[in-house]
């Protein structure tokens, strides 16, 4: 799971909302919308050495909608469409936990719903991320307040073309932490 070696900027990448649309629930391949440009963007991060880790809240889980296998096999069929397009997402980290649904199955978990930093904190010593040169893309302020609990940077993606927005925010430019 981790690659080593000396540590590297990551890419944290929120699930629903920015690499597929948020259509609410997603379980299935069946679901999947993908962002425009969400193939492209994973591939240039991959190209300028980023890691690329997708951190997700799926409340689904908690209410009964769905299964961490749901989620599991979710993210392995993604994976797998991203690498027929020549792009890789190195992990994936989601909460099962959700305050209002809590039965106390996921309650471990609970420092790892955004807006909290656990995911990405987790992700960090899993991999050798260098969280400095890292940063975060989310659709709602709950990311922003992840990333800033993280001490990353925290840029807003509020639709369009995904590749275009990672392009930008790695030639410096764009607003971070605006919701």
């Amino acid at each position: 799971m981790s690659d080593a070696g000396a540590a590297r900027p990551a890419a944290f990448l929120d699930r629903d909302g920015v690499l597929n649309l948020d259509v609410g629930f997603v379980s299935r391949p069946d679901q999947v919308r993908w962002v425009n440009g969400a193939f492209d963007a994973v591939r240039l991060l991959n190209a300028t050495g980023y890691l690329v880790l997708v951190v997700t809240n799926q409340a689904g889980i908690a209410r009964g909608l769905y299964g961490c296998g749901d989620v599991e096999r979710l993210h392995a069929w993604m994976n797998r469409e991203m690498a027929r397009r020549g792009a890789r997402i190195d992990d994936f980290r989601y909460s099962p936990y959700h305050p209002d649904f809590d039965d106390g199955r996921y309650r471990d978990r609970a420092h790892w719903r955004k807006p909290a930093p656990g995911m990405l904190l987790h992700l960090a010593e899993c991999w050798p991320v260098d969280l400095s040169r890292s940063f975060m893309v989310g659709d709602r302020a709950s990311d922003m307040e992840a990333a800033a609990a993280a001490g990353v940077r925290g840029y807003p993606f509020a639709g369009g073309n995904l590749h275009d927005r990672i392009r930008d925010i790695l030639a410096g430019s764009g607003p971070a932490r605006a919701i």
